[in-house]
């Protein structure tokens, strides 16, 4: 009977349900909605500024500005969506952001500047090529996980949240260095009661509501700048009611040369910044981003900037700030991020809803932005304090690492007599810095070194994980 009793405990074993990762975990709706609405609200502002931008640099009125915004939205949403639930091999299937990258407004302002609509058409054939070539490479890129180990990935997030702070900066000053109240008192005072406000709810709430405070902070904010006179209604006012992004409205995609080989450049930035922003979220979550995790969100990426100009959008690329979001809050459900996808959809569709969420005042976005992107920078501080600073010269990597990555933060017009070409790459320190510390790896700790005995048997485990 022993014997037989067990022979059983194996099958006994493997009949128990296996638990359900946090990443997996589906919320009750209302706590969804909340939590998708919150990183809604935190990546709103970065998704309608590119738009904003290109619209008037290529000459369209208002009303088609208007609608290349609503349909960054509904492309931003149908992108999220794609990177979080996945389909087949496409997909990260993490709590991954996907929206209009800022990285492109550059090279595309320069391809259609003046042009109109066949300017935008210009813009998206390029984009449609380099996403499709992107996404045809996908496999290949995501080989070089193993160029980011703890020493440069740690670094690469701390450069995310430090290159995020200077939009917080702007967005708590007004967000519009034109504006006449731009860096005004009151703006500056209203981030800086939205900023405690935040601290405050994230002290005394607990559970849930802790949870959800960056939300409950955003709307407390906006409440309190009604009196103060820095709330505009007018948006809601000259919204329609529904709007869909007629494919292809702006005409057919046309094809040159040189501006697909401006976007097919963007498009390896946004794909180096992705993979970082992977790596970055799954030691985050705790589900460590492996190859497999890291090839299907670049597909996720170049896949939804291929699709994104049949609905009218722009470039879809990771969102940085929404990895700040989960690192705060500690909600790392996918689903919480897919219903994030889903209300972008919907403000894409319906404008008189995207206008309500865009009743938040810059100042009080910026005051939350600040906690944001600083809670980016912590994680990667974090990473870091595992990435044995104290052999070798790895300090001295971080340290140049995150002062080349610094330049274009620092000193925006550093690089002002360098080719536009190559300002694509250089103007992103998220980027500069990546592959700063990636070569000086490769310099200090690998080529021309032979590995002390201690050091193999220590890399031996995390080879061996890797592999797996």
């Amino acid at each position: 009977m022993a014997a037989e009793s067990t022979a059983q405990d194996p099958q006994d074993q493997s009949e128990k349900p296996l638990e359900t990762h946090p990443v997996d975990e589906v919320l009750p709706p209302w706590k969804l909605f909340t939590n998708g609405l919150q990183h809604v609200a935190a990546m709103y502002a970065g998704v309608v500024a590119p738009p904003m931008i290109v619209g008037p640099a290529v000459g369209l009125n208002a009303k088609e500005t208007a609608f290349l915004i609503g349909a960054s939205l509904f492309t931003a949403g149908l992108a999220t969506l794609l990177q979080t639930l996945g389909v087949w091999k496409i997909g990260a299937r993490l709590p991954f952001v996907n929206g209009v990258t800022f990285a492109a407004v550059t090279p595309m302002v320069a391809i259609g500047a003046g042009r109109g609509d066949e300017g935008i058409a210009v813009i998206f054939g390029a984009i449609i090529v380099a996403g499709l070539l992107g996404f045809a490479f996908s496999g290949v890129f995501c080989k070089l996980l193993r160029f980011f180990p703890p020493l440069v990935t740690g670094t690469v997030i701390v450069l995310i949240g430090l290159s995020l702070l200077p939009v917080a900066f702007n967005w708590a000053q007004g967000g519009n260095a034109k504006a006449p109240d731009y860096g005004s008192t009151e703006n500056i005072a209203m981030a800086a009661v939205t900023m405690v406000i935040v601290l405050v709810l994230r002290r005394l709430l607990s559970g849930f509501l802790q949870q959800i405070a960056i939300l409950i902070g955003l709307v407390i904010g906006t409440l309190i700048a009604i009196p103060v006179g820095i709330t505009d209604f007018s948006a809601i006012s000259d919204a329609d009611v529904i709007g869909f992004p007629t494919p292809f409205h702006f005409g057919a995609p046309q094809f040159e040369i040189g501006a697909i080989i401006s976007m097919c450049i963007v498009m390896l930035v946004c794909m180096t910044e992705s993979t970082a922003d992977m790596l970055a979220l799954g030691k985050i979550v705790d589900k460590p981003a492996d190859e497999k995790t890291i090839a299907g969100g670049l597909r996720a990426d170049t896949l939804g900037s291929a699709l994104s100009p049949l609905f009218n959008g722009f470039m879809a690329s990771a969102f940085a700030q929404n990895v700040g979001l989960v690192a705060m809050t500690k909600v790392r459900s996918r689903f919480v991020v897919a219903a994030g996808g889903l209300i972008l959809v919907v403000l894409g569709l319906f404008p008189v809803a995207a206008s309500v969420v865009s009743l938040v005042p810059m100042p009080v976005l910026g005051g939350a932005g600040i906690v944001l992107f600083g809670s980016v920078a912590s994680s990667g501080i974090q990473t870091l304090a595992s990435a044995a600073l104290e052999k070798g010269e790895n300090a001295i990597i971080v340290a140049v690492s995150i002062g080349v990555g610094m330049i274009p933060v620092a000193a925006p017009e550093f690089y002002h007599n360098m080719p536009e070409d190559l300002l694509v790459v250089l103007d992103s320190g998220i980027s500069t810095g990546c592959l700063t510390a990636i070569v000086l790896n490769l310099a200090f700790n690998h080529l021309g070194r032979r590995k002390s005995s201690e050091e193999a048997v220590e890399e031996e485990p995390a080879l061996a994980a890797a592999a797996h």
